[in-house]
């Protein structure tokens, strides 16, 4: 079930993320800040989070949101599924979720920012599996010899 997320899930959805060992330290600081956030006055903004359960289980989320000073563009924030089920299927699923929460807004084209590191591949070829294309990569964007990808799809 993918449901809105609410102030009590917070712990659990850092701990799935923290899990994941994809984020940094400051990552998960920024986490912390974009939920605050996001309770606190995003969501009356146009943001959205939600949170994926099975069987009374949270086992990932996704944070998508409109892109300010653009035509209808949205930027997916975080997508984050529990370490151990990766690959069956959840991802895909709250991808798809939030495509179609920016259609229903009449959102036009969804952003993803990823990272270039190694343990990033997997993240990349899903995207592309999901019919993303990458916009670009920015050079050493999240530090040297750290790149950022960008993917986009049109909706």
């Amino acid at each position: 079930m993918i449901r809105p997320t609410v102030p009590a899930d917070i712990p659990e959805l850092r701990a799935i993320t923290a899990g994941t060992g994809n984020f940094s330290k400051m990552e998960l600081q920024a986490l912390d800040e974009v939920l605050a956030d996001y309770f606190a006055e995003n969501a009356a903004l146009g943001h959205r989070c939600v949170t994926r359960e099975q069987d009374g289980q949270i086992i990932g989320f996704t944070y998508f949101a409109p892109a300010p000073m653009t035509d209808r563009t949205w930027d997916l924030w975080w997508i984050v599924v529990s370490k151990q089920i990766q690959a069956r299927g959840i991802g895909g699923e709250l991808l798809r979720y939030a495509e179609d929460g920016a259609r229903a807004e009449q959102g036009r084209l969804l952003m993803v920012p990823t990272s270039s590191l190694p343990s990033y591949d997997l993240t990349r070829k899903f995207y592309l599996k999901n019919g993303y294309a990458v916009a670009g990569v920015l050079k050493d964007y999240y530090a040297d010899g750290h790149d950022q990808y960008l993917f986009s799809k049109r909706l």
